[in-house]
């Protein structure tokens, strides 16, 4: 068998509410709840499981590779609500995206602060 990435837990001060809003913002669907956690699957599998934690929270990046057609529904999804988004991860250029390696990327915040990121290209393919 292949080496492939199953799960990782996001830690959230709501595991419901966060879970909800990364399915909603990628056209997912909803959560499904299993034990302590809120699952939100990806499309190749991958689960990220919400766990809510009352401590501080280490915010995370999370960055999914989307089609061009989904990365204009995931868009048109943040500017809806009005969401912050910049072209890169340190936050110097706001309302802009990238278009590094041919493609577009677009990063933004989910309530808890971890850095969601979708991409067209993956980065380093010298598109």
């Amino acid at each position: 068998m292949a080496i492939q990435l199953n799960h990782t837990i996001v830690h959230a001060r709501d595991s419901l509410a966060s879970a909800t809003f990364l399915a909603d913002m990628l056209g997912l669907a909803a959560p499904v709840r299993f034990g302590p956690f809120h699952g939100v699957e990806l499309d190749n599998g991958v689960t990220l499981d919400f766990l809510t934690h009352d401590g501080n929270i280490t915010v995370e990046h999370y960055a999914f590779l989307v089609s061009e057609v989904e990365f204009d529904a995931i868009f048109e999804r943040i500017c809806q609500r009005r969401l912050p988004y910049w072209a890169d991860p340190g936050h110097q250029h706001p309302e802009k995206i990238n278009h590094n390696d041919g493609g577009r990327g677009v990063y933004w915040n989910d309530p808890d602060g971890h850095y969601l990121e979708i991409i067209t290209r993956p980065y380093g393919n010298g598109g």
